[in-house]
């Protein structure tokens, strides 16, 4: 009996590199194999939506009982694929779906014809860019195509396509398909912004909230918001499970309690609990905590000489004594306030905060950041610190030309992780660590779709 195609290839990766074999190797080999092992996938994933695209193209509906999947007693080309790969019923229809977009198509004359997204199409093919980032562009971009004009959608398309891969002037480092999808979705408003009005129209007369009845002890919420009204929901849970400010509502025996041991509640459980708090809140004396208005504060006590070489810092309620590197974080997050204290304990002089972000600049940096600057970090700007680039003890100002929005982790790592940040112009600008890109290239970085979008439509 003859081996089934692709057999000897398939015996022939699993003995070069065996699944066990991946303990074993040191940092850098296992960051190098995990980058071969994608790319390789990428390809499989490619031949998967092309072998997908052939089966629909052999079994169409005009075939009758001759197509291919008819002729193996299957309903339609995704049924046939999730009995011949054990796929699912909704991963078969993301190959179709794609290999629809992706297909070349034949004229009269026999030529070949371009692709829907021939861009994708290449770029699939040739191992360069996921199924995850291919879908999320076509998915965006596709809808445009009987609105907007050819050439239009072609640069879109290329552009998304060139971020996608690293291969964009403005970044070496390939942006993930979460990126590519938000980036897509500002490509999708900019050219075609009176097509959000059916979309917005359609959402308004679907909107809703909805208790049900009561089952076994819990009330069901079903429903549906408008993105601007999901926005404001997740604002208010975010300052509320941001860690350093969560939770406001509970009271200083519940606080102890929390603090003697891990959470065992769920997010979901969490977002419960904290919306009860919050109605409680507001029905007492309508104050929510603000989050995006000013940096936590936490009030954190170091001498004088120690702040200078590097000495440990005490903060309010917590009983280990905080690293140098912690104190430097909290300062260049939350400023500084110098208070001079007489050997008796009295106070003598209390200064002015120093190295501080205002609650405008915060919202200006906010508005062009749009979140932790790092390339692929989904933390929004809510749960971020702004950043001195230039460090307030090296002389950097306090000034949104010289503070960047990053995550807890990676304000805490800058120093160590090998990523790089620079202002050029007021303008920030990230360099990967050398294991992502050896060219060590300089790009722009944001996370604001607004910020994106001008660059879209050019100054």
């Amino acid at each position: 009996m003859s081996k089934p195609p692709l057999a000897d290839v398939t015996d022939a990766v699993a003995a070069a590199l065996p699944t066990a074999s991946l303990g074993g190797l040191s940092d850098e080999n296992l960051l190098a194999t995990t980058r071969g092992i994608e790319a390789l996938g990428r390809y499989v994933d490619a031949l998967r939506v092309t072998a997908a695209g052939e089966i629909a193209a052999r079994s169409r509906t005009e075939d009758g009982p001759a197509g291919l999947a008819a002729r193996k007693g299957c309903r339609s080309a995704n049924e046939l694929l999730q009995r011949l790969t054990q796929i699912s019923g909704s991963t078969g229809a993301a190959r179709l779906g794609l290999a629809a977009l992706t297909r070349r198509g034949t004229a009269l004359s026999g030529a070949a014809m371009p692709a829907k997204f021939d861009h994708v199409r290449v770029a699939l093919e040739t191992g360069n860019l996921g199924v995850d980032a291919a879908v999320a562009l076509t998915k965006n971009l596709a809808p445009l195509q009987d609105r907007v004009h050819p050439d239009a959608l072609d640069a879109a398309e290329r552009e998304l396509v060139a971020s996608a891969t690293g291969t964009s002037p403005d970044s070496s480092v390939p942006a993930s398909a979460d990126e590519i999808r938000i980036q897509a979705s500002v490509w999708r408003a900019a050219l075609d912004p009176d097509g959000l009005e059916p979309d917005e129209a359609h959402a308004m007369a679907k909107r809703g909230f909805r208790l049900g009845p009561e089952r076994n002890g819990l009330v069901p919420v079903s429903g549906g918001l408008l993105p601007e009204a999901a926005g404001r929901v997740k604002r208010l849970f975010d300052a509320y499970l941001t860690p350093t400010t969560a939770p406001a509502f509970l009271h200083e025996e519940e606080l102890a309690d929390k603090e003697a041991g891990n959470d065992p509640r769920t997010k979901d459980q969490q977002r419960h609990d904290i919306l009860i708090g919050v109605l409680d809140a507001m029905a007492r004396s309508g104050d929510t905590p603000t989050i995006g208005g000013a940096a936590p504060t936490v009030l954190v006590t170091v001498r004088a000489e120690d702040l200078e070489t590097g000495g440990a810092g005490y903060a309010d309620g917590v009983e280990s004594p905080l690293s140098p590197t912690t104190v430097e974080q909290l300062v260049c997050t939350g400023g500084i306030q110098k208070i001079v204290i007489g050997k008796n304990g009295r106070i003598v002089k209390l200064g002015s905060a120093e190295r501080c972000f205002t609650a405008p600049q915060r919202r200006a940096i906010t508005a062009r950041d749009g979140g932790c600057l790092i390339p692929g970090c989904s933390i929004p700007a809510g749960w971020c610190e702004v950043h001195h680039v230039v460090p307030a003890a090296a002389g950097g100002p306090t000034h949104p030309d010289n503070g960047v929005l990053l995550c807890w982790f990676h304000h805490r790592t800058i120093d160590t992780s090998g990523w790089a940040i620079r202002m050029r112009a007021g303008a920030p600008e990230v360099q990967a660590p050398p294991w992502l890109d050896h060219t060590r290239r300089w790009h722009p970085a944001t996370k604001s779709r607004s910020t994106m979008a001008s660059r879209v439509h050019g100054p």
